[in-house]
């Protein structure tokens, strides 16, 4: 069962929207936008996914709601192309929690966990590139850049777990792959390699930080609208950081200006987060997926 992480953060944000329409970029299996639809009786819900099995399951999980939403099969950086004028008009909050759900973990086929019989990790099932692609095919160049830019590998441990991946193929599973790691830390760091080096291949194989730049990008058309981002790694939590940064700022001449000469008056709107929003003990103790999480909320103006 996929439970919804920050829960009860998110609805406080969202306590005093009294109406208009929210996006759920990520819809999943719906936990978040229920919840919301629940407490904020005059809002309604556009949302997006680009997993057609999430969308089919939401679809039930909303049918009491069968009035005020609709969902679109697509990746999240393409959601605002599909709202109207007047959509974007009304939008008065958007979220996105950007981590692979439960169910995509759990679910064999999928190829997501360390134990699964498949080398897939594809959010969207139509698309070619895949783990078992990335993991057979690519060059020892290819690999060992991934895992420096995506595990924050230093580029001898990169190339070392590249160079023992090469050396094993056909590797048929993501058992197989997890096996051929092993269960080895990270001395500076309380994570296994292999959660790092299949977050690696899941963010290369998805296009992920891709995908979230475009998607902070394509949101600076909106007004009067809260931002609410979930990541659950540092890479992630790093680039919704820099752009909220870079949307409060007033000023955005270039550092060697001597005087000011953009107005100073370009700010998008304000940060409400100074710092991430984080799951409490309680929730960590209930769903330890939810450890990693950080939840940072942006007002548009």
């Amino acid at each position: 069962m996929h439970i919804p992480v920050l829960k009860n953060e998110v609805l406080e944000i969202f306590k005093n929207i009294n109406s208009g329409i929210f996006i759920d970029a990520t819809l999943g299996y719906a936990g978040h936008s229920k919840a919301i639809l629940e407490q904020n009786k005059a809002l309604k819900l556009i949302a997006c996914d680009q997993d057609e099995f999430a969308i089919l399951n939401s679809k039930k999980n909303l049918s009491e709601y069968e009035n005020r939403f609709k969902i679109f099969h697509t990746n999240y950086e393409n959601i605002i192309n599909y709202l109207s004028e007047d959509e974007v008009k009304n939008t008065r909050a958007v979220l996105a929690d950007i981590g692979v759900s439960s169910v995509q973990l759990d679910y064999d086929e999928r190829g997501f966990s360390f134990t699964s019989s498949k080398l897939d990790m594809r959010m969207n099932k139509n698309q070619e590139l895949d783990a078992f692609y990335v993991v057979n095919n690519y060059s020892l160049k290819e690999l060992t850049n991934i895992l420096i830019n995506y595990a924050e590998f230093n580029e001898k441990l990169a190339s070392d777990i590249a160079k023992n991946i090469i050396t094993k193929r056909p590797i048929n599973s993501a058992l197989e792959l997890s096996n051929i790691i092993g269960d080895a830390k990270l001395n500076s760091r309380s994570v296994s390699l292999k959660t790092l080096v299949f977050q690696a291949i899941r963010i290369e194989v998805n296009k992920e930080l891709d995908v979230l730049k475009n998607f902070l990008k394509s949101l600076e058309k909106l007004q009067n609208c809260y931002v609410l981002i979930i990541s659950f790694h540092s890479l992630e939590d790093k680039i919704v950081k820099e752009y909220f940064k870079k949307w409060s700022l007033n000023c955005i001449c270039p550092e060697y200006a001597i005087r000011c000469e953009c107005s100073n008056n370009n700010a998008l709107g304000k940060i409400i987060t100074k710092k991430p929003i984080i799951p409490s003990k309680e929730e960590i103790k209930s769903n330890s997926r939810s450890s990693c999480a950080k939840l940072r909320v942006f007002y548009i103006k």
